[in-house]
């Protein structure tokens, strides 16, 4: 009888991972969207954050408000006051109502190392990324702090 219940258990628990990564690709995607709002021409970022089932801010990577919408030099090197998307997703936030407290952020690109502090300082627990960055800092310093880590590197 234990056997059956036990099954029974599995059964639930794997419906609700392959719910789960669906719902992660539709966040992935959204993000991919959201990052086509780039003004940058290297690397195009976006970023959501979602909380409850609910998007609760987003971001992309482009100039401070009020800066002329231009994110790299005549050398194509970015300017280094370029805020990246988890970054302005989250300084977003500061800004509303919201509680990023135990929300998963979805952003295309694997987060550097500054944004990575930003996360954890956040209460972010869950990072669902579609590209990796050649450093790979950010990523370690984010399950170093314990904050689970999801790679998906294709919607299929």
């Amino acid at each position: 009888m234990g056997n059956k219940a036990e099954a029974t258990q599995q059964t639930a628990e794997a419906m609700q991972e392959q719910k789960q990564r669906l719902l992660d690709c539709r966040y992935l995607r959204m993000a991919e969207i959201w990052a086509e709002n780039s003004y940058c021409h290297r690397r195009k970022v976006g970023c959501l954050v979602v909380k409850d089932k609910r998007i609760i801010s987003d971001g992309y990577n482009g100039t401070p408000s009020g800066f002329e919408n231009v994110c790299e030099d005549a050398e194509n090197k970015t300017f280094p006051y370029v805020l990246h998307a988890e970054a302005n997703a989250i300084t977003k936030l500061a800004r509303s109502h919201n509680n990023s407290e135990g929300a998963t952020l979805y952003v295309t690109d694997s987060p550097c190392i500054e944004c990575a502090k930003l996360i954890i300082q956040a209460g972010i627990k869950r990072i669902v990324y579609l590209r990796q960055y050649r450093l790979t800092d950010g990523i370690d310093l984010l399950r170093r702090a314990g904050i689970e880590i999801v790679y998906i590197n294709s919607y299929s």
